[in-house]
């Protein structure tokens, strides 16, 4: 199985140094349990904390030259559309700062993949071409999922802790690095709509058996049961809008 993992710019919180992200290196964990030989994929000009990915399990490190202000995502397709890995696997987002996490999902559109998010462990499936993943779920819970390979999948924080670190195999890992065209990257293979953020109002959210408050009204008048619903709003903080504000 051929298996690359994403690598991000991933800072410190406090000394904002350079760093492996933890996901990811839990993402080379799960990667080495399906590939004796995975590599990871980078694309930015400073490679001094992914460097420490060679020290956690990959044996080799593609870096694209890409400068840290650009966009990555066309010059990533473009590398791993040439490459044809079975198995792409990144961290649910960066640690660098800014990350939306978004970048797998977009990947898997425009690659056409499909995409599992939250694994906590992985291994090969039945048949041919596949992969079994168990899926982290709300409150603890555990799904299996086999899907049909090549894939994306993200990794959940629960998955194992990373392999530990061993600066001989990181010496002697090897580093590619690949120059990209910057006509490439200027042209995006995807589009995002920005919007400015806008407040919203609470969701009114209703247990089994209740109406309003704790009571359980049935067959309210109009009258009561507007008196009802206006002061669920009031006591939520639902603003009114509208004549409604004039009474």
């Amino acid at each position: 199985m051929k298996t690359t993992v994403l690598l991000s710019h991933a800072r410190h919180p406090v000394s904002d140094r350079p760093q492996l992200s933890r996901l990811e290196a839990q993402a080379i964990a799960l990667a080495a349990e399906v590939d004796e030989a995975p590599s990871g994929l980078h694309a930015g000009r400073n490679e001094t904390g992914v460097v420490a990915a060679l020290g956690h399990g990959l044996t080799a490190l593609d870096r694209l030259d890409l400068a840290d202000t650009t966009d990555p995502l066309s010059a990533l397709a473009a590398f791993l559309t040439r490459q044809r890995f079975d198995l792409i696997l990144a961290g649910r987002r960066g640690e660098g700062g800014h990350e939306t996490g978004l970048l797998p999902y977009r990947l898997a559109a425009i690659l056409g993949l499909p995409i599992l998010a939250d694994a906590v462990a992985i291994t090969p499936g039945a048949a041919v071409e596949t992969l079994v993943v168990d899926q982290a779920m709300a409150k603890g819970a555990r799904r299996r999922v086999t899907i049909r390979l090549p894939a994306i999948v993200t990794v959940h924080p629960l998955a194992p802790p990373p392999r530990p670190f061993a600066y001989g195999p990181m010496r002697r890992g090897t580093i590619r690095r690949h120059p990209v065209d910057g006509s490439a990257n200027a042209a995006d293979l995807d589009t995002a709509e920005e919007r400015p953020h806008r407040l919203r109002p609470k969701l009114m959210r209703q247990s089994a058996g209740q109406a309003a408050g704790a009571n359980l009204y049935v067959d309210p008048t109009p009258e009561e049961a507007a008196r009802l619903i206006l002061a669920y709003l009031e006591a939520n903080g639902i603003r009114r809008y509208g004549p409604l504000n004039d009474r």
